[in-house]
């Protein structure tokens, strides 16, 4: 994958750019992370929080305290809902960008499961996966 990569909402109403190559990838199994996909996991891209930037309208967020103590920032978009980036106070120089929101996430490769504890007995996860029960540390 060659930075810079896009996305948005999917009415596109807000977009981001990222400079910057991610960090790391991981599928998240959190319980926070299947209510807001509706699904078994959210795959997220944690990239440089200086490499991310809106270009395009702006977010609404949901707040909670995440396992760490500190604070979490969902941000979504407050037309269509679609889910796009996290901030994480746990790491406050990351973005956590929902591969999908992005236009094109297929170079994309989570490098770990995460949470695995909280994993639905049908997800799926490889057997050759780095497999967490919570975050690493």
């Amino acid at each position: 994958m060659t930075a810079p990569f896009i996305g948005g909402c999917a009415c596109g109403g807000v977009r981001y750019e990222v400079t910057a190559e991610p960090a790391f990838a991981v599928n998240c199994h959190c319980k926070d992370c299947q209510r807001a996909t509706g699904g078994q996991m959210a795959t997220l891209a944690a990239v440089p929080k200086s490499a991310f930037r809106l270009t395009e309208g702006s977010t609404k967020s949901f707040g909670y305290i995440g396992d760490s103590g500190k604070p979490l920032q969902r941000h979504f978009c407050a037309d269509c809902g679609s889910r796009l980036f996290s901030n994480v106070e746990a790491m406050p120089d990351m973005v956590f960008v929902s591969a999908g929101s992005m236009d094109d996430a297929s170079w994309l490769k989570p490098q770990m499961h995460i949470y695995a504890s909280s994993a639905q007995p049908w997800a799926t996860i490889p057997p050759d996966a780095k497999v967490f029960p919570k975050m690493p540390a």
